[in-house]
């Protein structure tokens, strides 16, 4: 009864502050200064219910702030003045369907060069069974119809009293993103869901101002990782490859985010040999306290200290001049890379 009233309470939230996102967001004329164009996409949490603009507009400010040139681009208008641009296509209530329903006409009409993909939420209220299966089809919509956009696909933030079903949609996110990778297209996985805690919700399901920002900090951090999806800026220093080891197989390290407390990085590792390689193995120090929470697309020997990460079943074949890649989550500072990273393959 007390878990079925917690979720009553929050439903009524939502639909209280649906109910003021009708009044509050509106259809604008664009406002564009020729920069790049970047549409924030999803729900009410793209939109800002509890912070009109919400991650917006510290997103905006950090890349000002870096000398990048932004047009944020979308059908929707909102945000105070702190926010430079306040277009975007973050529509409240809405779930993966009915976002997958309106996105080639958006694409088609703004034709962004980076997405900025939050979207499920509300199908763990609605729908969850499937959610995972059609967040495939939406992001197979959005490369088949802008195949040169740059497609940032979030981990959804945690949600007060759906813990389990929102770690059962997340976990199966990396999969859906690296598949995806894999067959060339575009599109990158960013880990939003550590970066918050319920802690960090004004209402147990939309982030308070602090809550904002991390979600902007992480979005930026994403951003600058990848080249080509911001461009006239202050870009990221270029990872240094290791050496190449035995198979001719070189691991690169990047960090793709961080926040108090944790980060988020990954490792591609290139086949440099003739033959093909049948499987692989990265070794890394991860430096003072840093300690691997979740890790995908390989398996660890260890969470700490001296690490080795060798291939999952699925992708331990790669193919002369090939990669492929693997991600982890860890706590601790991200500022300091792992040492004494090397590649073994055969």
């Amino acid at each position: 009864m007390r878990r079925t009233a917690r979720l009553s309470g929050i439903m009524a939230a939502v639909l209280a502050l649906f109910a003021a996102a009708v009044l509050t967001t509106s259809t604008a004329a664009a406002e564009s200064n020729g920069g790049v164009r970047v549409m924030p996409l999803g729900d009410s949490i793209t939109d800002g219910l509890t912070l009109p603009g919400g991650y917006r507009i510290d997103l905006w400010q950090k890349l000002v702030a870096g000398g990048y040139t932004v047009d944020f681009v979308g059908s929707l208008f909102n945000g105070p003045a702190a926010l430079g641009d306040h277009d975007h296509e973050g529509h409240s209530g809405w779930r993966i369907d009915q976002i997958d329903a309106n996105i080639v006409a958006w694409l088609q009409r703004f034709t962004p060069r980076t997405i900025l993909l939050h979207i499920g939420t509300n199908d763990m209220f609605q729908n969850p069974t499937g959610a995972s299966s059609r967040l495939g089809t939406l992001i197979d919509r959005i490369t088949t119809t802008a195949p040169n956009a740059e497609v940032f696909v979030a981990t959804i933030i945690p949600l007060s009293g759906a813990d389990a079903t929102v770690r059962s949609f997340n976990a199966a996110i990396p999969g859906i993103v690296q598949s995806r990778a894999d067959a060339g297209r575009h599109v990158h996985l960013v880990d939003m869901f550590n970066a918050l805690t319920t802690g960090d919700l004004a209402d147990g399901v939309h982030p308070n101002a602090g809550g904002y920002s991390k979600m902007a900090t992480v979005w930026y951090n994403a951003l600058r990782s990848v080249p080509g999806s911001l461009e006239g800026g202050t870009s990221s220093p270029t990872p240094t490859p290791t050496p190449s080891g035995p198979g001719g197989c070189v691991a690169t390290y990047r960090t793709i985010g961080t926040w108090g407390g944790g980060f988020q990085a990954e490792v591609t590792v290139r086949n440099n040999g003739a033959s093909q390689l049948q499987h692989w193995t990265v070794r890394m120090t991860l430096a003072g306290t840093q300690r691997i929470t979740n890790l995908w697309n390989g398996v660890s020997s260890g969470t700490n200290g001296s690490v080795s990460v060798g291939n999952a079943p699925y992708d331990g074949t790669i193919d002369a001049g090939g990669t492929t890649t693997f991600g982890f989550v860890a706590n601790g500072d991200g500022a300091t890379p792992p040492s004494g990273i090397s590649c073994s393959g055969a």
